[in-house]
């Protein structure tokens, strides 16, 4: 499959935030306030990069969003959302999205590499990462900053669910609000673009469950605006609504 899988409204709407993030930073690779992006995470910026300089989701981390600037980029991306009612959850099953961490949901970045998605991730965004004797892909140790709580934890598979993948839009979440009507490639797609996927806390990632923003935030205040905008940018690629409710959130967090 491919992105055409994707509506053009969604690409337009992506597209729009390259266009208007490259304004606010005056090139494509620069971080709000004028320094460079960096290949790793950024302790003056949150440690990661800017959603808004991020927008296929390819960049490590996940950075603070503080200017003035940046927050009225965010809040136009916010204008470009459909509002709609929270459905049932009736038929949702996980497996309907293929089964976790498939290494060939085609259209997305990191497909077909040889590597399943969760040490994607992993090796996307942790540092000092370690990987298993004879593999250039399973990850056994690392040090991860987790944005949604702004703590380091250093991980090794001995104690796998210290660290957990988290769907930005929840599977869960997304089938309520539209995608049990999609194709299983379209929502096997959603389920592994990493533009939807963040390494996070085990813990934190278990009390999430499938909430909106409307019902949680991360911890992390900091980090609040900036989550909202990948959130955003998820639901705009992929044509899904939110909540009338989910939507005010996000607004909320972006303002000055």
């Amino acid at each position: 499959m491919s992105h055409r899988l994707l509506s053009t409204r969604g690409k337009r709407a992506v597209l729009t935030v390259v266009v208007a993030a490259a304004l606010v930073a005056g090139c494509d690779d620069l971080e709000p306030g004028g320094s460079s992006a960096r290949s790793g995470p950024d302790a003056t910026a949150g440690r990661g990069v800017s959603p808004l300089t991020n927008p296929d989701g390819t960049k490590p981390g996940l950075g603070v969003l503080t200017s003035e600037a940046d927050k009225a980029t965010a809040r136009k991306l916010f204008d470009d959302l459909t509002v709609k009612g929270r459905g049932p959850k009736t038929g949702y099953d996980r497996d309907k999205f293929g089964y976790a961490w498939m290494d060939t949901a085609d259209g997305v970045p990191l497909a077909r590499n040889g590597c399943d998605t969760r040490n994607d991730l992993l090796k996307l965004h942790g540092q000092d990462v370690e990987f298993r004797r004879g593999s250039d892909c399973v990850v056994v140790s690392m040090d991860l900053y987790d944005p949604y709580t702004g703590k380091d934890i250093a991980w090794k598979k001995t104690k796998a669910a210290e660290v957990q993948i988290d769907h930005v839009v929840p599977l869960s979440y997304s089938w309520q609000m539209g995608s049990s009507r999609w194709s299983k490639e379209k929502r096997e797609q959603l389920a592994n673009d990493v533009l939807n996927l963040l390494p996070v806390s085990g813990s934190t990632n278990s009390a999430k469950r499938d909430s909106g923003p409307a019902s949680w935030l991360p911890p992390n205040k900091s980090i609040r605006c900036s989550y909202a905008v990948r959130f955003a940018q998820v639901a705009l690629k992929y044509d899904l609504a939110v909540t009338v409710a989910d939507r005010a959130a996000m607004l909320k967090q972006c303002h000055g």
